[in-house]
């Protein structure tokens, strides 16, 4: 049986993107017989205090010799001298979700750090492990990790109802955490250019993670007169019910390393309006939405305006939708790819 050490920063029953692919990432090895040890590592990261940073590299360190460990890179890229230290007894691989550095919402200080620190941590890794091949020409090409490396293992994707796309007024459905890189101010400020328009809204998403950006969308809604159209709801526990009563998915992320929500909606058949920053593109084809420019609000709301407005163009793009979502990968090939690729190097 092969064992595996993955190790974790904060808490793994967190409701996002990247806890939700550890999480599977986890139970799917061990269906597949290897013998999974979680080592959580600690809360802060990826700004651990010094205190934090030297209890999280003390777990680590008490590894035995020749363990192999994934670590999942929102707390490897910041456990540089830790790696550099322990890369020449134990087998360390990195999982990175998105680089460190592409968070937004840091000052310019802040991201240089992390752009030195995440470089030095994976020159140290026997193996990196991406989430989608944007990101791992990211990898390569900003922190020179060599291509033969990486390795992507795209998220899978569970089938759930598809969406009956009936409603009246449209249902518009948004799924990420209130931080800044999710971007709810602009499909607020989109959903204001287009109050003219018949049409509802629910934003689901954690408001804790970082409260300062959940106050300002709020305070965003109510300024625009949009409280009674507009719901934020936190977060729910089944995501994927809620989706299957909308008629619109509209994310207007500036920046995902993959977007698993995006291939959600995909899988349920939701036409899609987004920003084609990071790996959206990857993920949601022309067939299936319409993408517009990071940050541009204008654009975004004139995207949605389309789809509210044209229901043979909402009709079309459900059916690219659907096509696509049919293609996804499961979660026991995401498991498989990184099981294989872990294997050949240790």
């Amino acid at each position: 049986m092969t064992r595996l050490v993955f190790a974790y920063p904060g808490d793994l029953d967190l409701p996002t993107g990247g806890y939700a692919y550890d999480r599977r990432l986890i139970r799917e090895l061990r269906a597949a017989g290897w013998e999974v040890e979680t080592l959580a590592l600690g809360p802060g990261f990826p700004f651990p205090g010094p205190e934090a940073r030297a209890a999280a590299e003390a777990r680590l360190s008490a590894l035995p010799d020749g363990t192999t460990v994934l670590i999942d890179g929102l707390a490897f890229g910041v456990l540089d001298d830790w790696a550099l230290r322990e890369a020449g007894r134990l087998a360390i691989f990195a999982l990175v979700h998105h680089p460190l550095a592409l968070e937004g919402g840091q000052k310019a200080d802040v991201t240089a750090a992390l752009l030195r620190s995440e470089h030095r941590a994976l020159s140290a890794a026997r193996g990196v492990v991406v989430t989608s091949p944007a990101t791992g020409r990211e990898v390569i090409r900003t922190f020179r990790v060599p291509e033969a490396d990486v390795t992507v293992a795209l998220p899978g994707t569970d089938p759930a109802p598809i969406a009956l796309g009936e409603g009246d007024p449209p249902h518009v459905l948004s799924v990420g955490t209130l931080i800044p890189r999710k971007a709810h101010d602009v499909l607020v400020a989109a959903l204001a250019l287009n109050a003219d328009l018949p049409w509802r809204a629910t934003i689901i998403g954690s408001r804790t993670l970082h409260p300062e950006t959940a106050e300002q969308v709020e305070a965003q809604i109510a300024e625009a007169g949009l409280g009674d159209r507009i719901r934020l709801v936190g977060t729910v526990s089944d995501t994927r019910a809620v989706m299957a009563g909308a008629d619109v998915f509209a994310l207007a992320s500036r920046y995902e390393g993959y977007g698993m929500v995006f291939a959600e909606a995909l899988a349920q058949g939701l036409p899609i309006v987004a920003c084609a920053g990071g790996a959206v593109p990857e993920v949601v084809p022309a067939s299936a939405g319409i993408l517009a420019p990071p940050d541009d609000v204008p654009a975004f709301a004139e995207a949605l305006r389309h789809i509210l407005t044209d229901r043979d163009l909402r009709r079309s793009l459900a059916a690219g939708s659907r096509a696509a979502g049919a293609a996804l990968p499961s979660w026991a090939d995401t498991a498989a790819t990184i099981a294989s690729f872990i294997g050949s190097r240790t």
